[in-house]
C-alpha cells in the first residue's frame, strides 16, 4: 500500500508526540486509515535530540520549503502563531494543493475564513481538531455528530493553565501570584503567562468554536476578553459560600438579537457539569436543538492528547474524507452579528472593600437602585468598625450596561477602598 506521506513543521512537544504516536500505533492506524501514514520530512529550529531519530526524514531548515517537497502528501503545521512561517507554510501548502493539519488556534481565529476559502478553492482539506481543547474531539462532534442540529450555545473551560490555577487556589486557599509561580515551575504556565491568564488563548479557541457551531464568519476583534489576574482567594472563598466555583469560561451563544462571544471568569453553580472540571482538564458543553446538551471533557493540552487529535485528522485525510472547513462551504458563511458586551444580561457578583462605618451599605444600595439593579443577597462577615471589610452583593438578572454605570459612582464613594470586583454568574 502506498503510504500517506507527512511533512511536519515544528518538532516540539506536539510534533514529537505525532512522530511517536504514528510509530507506536502504526498497525492500528493503517487498519483504520486504509493505508500506512508515515512521516517523511520535517522542519524544526534545530536538529537537537528529541528522543527519536530524525535521520530517516528529509530535513528542511525553512519550514515553508516543506510545501514544495516531492516527498510529502500532507503538511502538519505545529509552529504556532497567527503570522510568520506558520501562515506562510499553510498558504504555500494549500497553493500547492496539499492538505494541511494544524493545531494553530491563533492562525485559524485570525485568518480562518481566508484560509478556508483558499483550501476549498484548491480542493484540499484544512483540518484543525487539535487547535481546540487538545484531545477532546469537539470539532468532529460539531461538524459531524451534531451536523443535523442548530447549535445555540457552546461554553467551555478551554485553558488548562487557568483552570489549574483557579482549582489550586480553591483547594489550597492560596493567592493568585503564588499559584501562578507554582504553575510555571511545573510547566503548566509559560515564563510569560499573559497569553493564558489574560484569556487570549481561550478567546482564539472560542472564535473557532463559534464559527463551526453557528456557520458564521467570526471577527476575532468582536470577542470580549477578560482574564483571571484579578481573581482573589477572597473571591473564591465567597464563591464557595454562595454555592459557586469560579472558572474562566469561553461562551458563544446564539440569540435572536445576535451572537454573544465572551471570555471571562464566571461563577458556575457547583451542581453544573463545568463546575466539576478541575486541574488542567478542559470541557465543552454544547446545546443542540435536537440533541439537547452534549458534554465533552478531557485533557486540553500535552503531547499525547494533542498528538492524538492531529493523527485523527491525518486518518480522515488518508480515508479521503471531504468535510468543509467550517462545517458548511465557506461561500455560505455569513458575517456574524456580535452583540456588544454592554447588552449582556445576567446576575452579577460584586465584592467591595469598604471602611466599616454607618451608612456605607445604604449609599451603595441607593446607587444600585438608581441604576435599576436589585439585589438577591448580601454577605458581610462580622463587624470591624473603622477598618476595611469585604461586602459581597449578588444581583438579580440585569443588563451589563447598568452594572458598569453603577460601579463608577460606587468606586468613587469615600468609604470604598479599592476597585470593586465584578464576576458574572452563569445560570
Amino acid at each position: 500500500m502506498t503510504p500517506l506521506r507527512v511533512g511536519i513543521a515544528g518538532l516540539g512537544t506536539v510534533g514529537g508526540g505525532v512522530v511517536k504516536l504514528l510509530a507506536a500505533q502504526a498497525e492500528l492506524i493503517t487498519a483504520r486509515a486504509g493505508k500506512p501514514i508515515a512521516v517523511t520530512a520535517v522542519s524544526a529550529r534545530s536538529k537537537r535530540d528529541r528522543g527519536f531519530s530524525i535521520a530517516e526524514f528529509e530535513w528542511h531548515d525553512d519550514p515553508v520549503a516543506l510545501a514544495a517537497s516531492q516527498n510529502v502528501d500532507v503538511i502538519v503545521e505545529l509552529i504556532g502563531g497567527s503570522e510568520g512561517p506558520a501562515k506562510a507554510l499553510t498558504e504555500a501548502a494549500i497553493a500547492a494543493h496539499r492538505p494541511v493539519v494544524t493545531a494553530n488556534k491563533a492562525l485559524l481565529a485570525i485568518h480562518g475564513a481566508a484560509l478556508a476559502h483558499a483550501a476549498e478553492a484548491a480542493g484540499v482539506a484544512l483540518s484543525y481538531e487539535a487547535a481546540v481543547a487538545g484531545g477532546i474531539p469537539v470539532i468532529k462532534v460539531l461538524r459531524e455528530g451534531l451536523a443535523g442540529n442548530q447549535v445555540s450555545r457552546a461554553a467551555g473551560i478551554l485553558n488548562g493553565t487557568c483552570n489549574y490555577i483557579l482549582t489550586t487556589m480553591r483547594e489550597e486557599g492560596r493567592d493568585f501570584a503564588e499559584v501562578l509561580a507554582d504553575a510555571q515551575a511545573l510547566g503548566y504556565a509559560e515564563a510569560d503567562p499573559a497569553f493564558d491568564i489574560d484569556g487570549i488563548d481561550t478567546a482564539h479557541k472560542l472564535a473557532i468554536l463559534a464559527g463551526v457551531a453557528f456557520g458564521q464568519k467570526i471577527d476575532f476583534a468582536d470577542v470580549h476578553i477578560e482574564g483571571i489576574r484579578r481573581i482573589s482567594d477572597l473571591d473564591i472563598s465567597f464563591a464557595q459560600e454562595l454555592g459557586y466555583r469560579i472558572k474562566l469560561l469561553g461562551v458563544a451563544e446564539q440569540t435572536a438579537a445576535g451572537i454573544s462571544l465572551r471570555v471571562h471568569p464566571a461563577m458556575v453553580p457547583v451542581q453544573k457539569p463545568l463546575a466539576t472540571v478541575d486541574g488542567v482538564f478542559n470541557a465543552v458543553l454544547l446545546q443542540g436543538d435536537f440533541s439537547g446538551p452534549v458534554f465533552l471533557q478531557g485533557r486540553g493540552a500535552g503531547e499525547g492528547p494533542t498528538a492524538s487529535a492531529v493523527v485523527a485528522d491525518l486518518i480522515d485525510i488518508a480515508r479521503g474524507a471531504k468535510i468543509p472547513v467550517w462545517g458548511i462551504a465557506e461561500r455560505n458563511l455569513t458575517p456574524a452579528r456580535v452583540l456588544p458586551m454592554s447588552q449582556h444580561e445576567g446576575a452579577y457578583f460584586i465584592r467591595l472593600m469598604v471602611v466599616d462605618q454607618p451608612g456605607v451599605l445604604a449609599d451603595v444600595t441607593a446607587i444600585l437602585r438608581d441604576h435599576g439593579i436589585s439585589l438577591e443577597s448580601m454577605l458581610q462577615h462580622g463587624r470591624k468598625p473603622g477598618e476595611a471589610v469585604p461586602i459581597v452583593l449578588v444581583t438579580h438578572e440585569t443588563r451589563e450596561a447598568s452594572v458598569s454605570a453603577a460601579l463608577g459612582p460606587i468606586a468613587a464613594l469615600e468609604a470604598v477602598l479599592e476597585t470593586p470586583a465584578l464576576i458574572r454568574i452563569e445560570p
